[in-house]
């Protein structure tokens, strides 16, 4: 798994960083994450994710992205609705969010994308 990690880590990479030195002092933190034991920690989470996901129980193969839905419909309502509301109608409609929901959300984000990123190299590895 941590292999896989690595593969898709270093493809990343190489796809997002296009100045070749870049590259390699990205692709050097990468490995010294993978021997502090950073990476395995993640892949820990990536499991837990990927068994969530495939779970037969509706709620809680869910809960995550319904999460992330929660999240989106708050910042939409904020930055998109509430503008115009308050605009016609003079009435402010606008959800608090705490700092830590941000922290929340780069986090499930996150998680989401490199837990299908992982699930999807898993599937072509397999496959070969």
């Amino acid at each position: 798994m941590i292999g896989a990690l690595l593969s898709i880590g270093s493809t990343l990479i190489e796809k997002l960083i296009p100045d070749p030195q870049k590259q390699a002092e990205a692709k050097i933190k990468l490995l010294s994450l993978e021997q502090e034991g950073e990476l395995k920690e993640l892949s820990g989470a990536i499991a837990i994710i990927a068994a969530e996901a495939s779970s037969e129980h509706w709620l809680t193969a869910n809960w995550r992205p319904l999460t992330m839905l929660v999240f989106v419909v708050i910042i939409a309502n904020n930055y998109i609705l509430a503008p115009y509301i308050a605009l016609f109608f003079g009435v402010s409609v606008s959800l608090e969010l705490p700092p830590d929901m941000w922290d929340l959300l780069k986090i499930g984000l996150g998680g989401y994308v490199v837990g299908r990123s992982s699930e999807k190299a898993v599937k072509m590895w397999k496959a070969k």
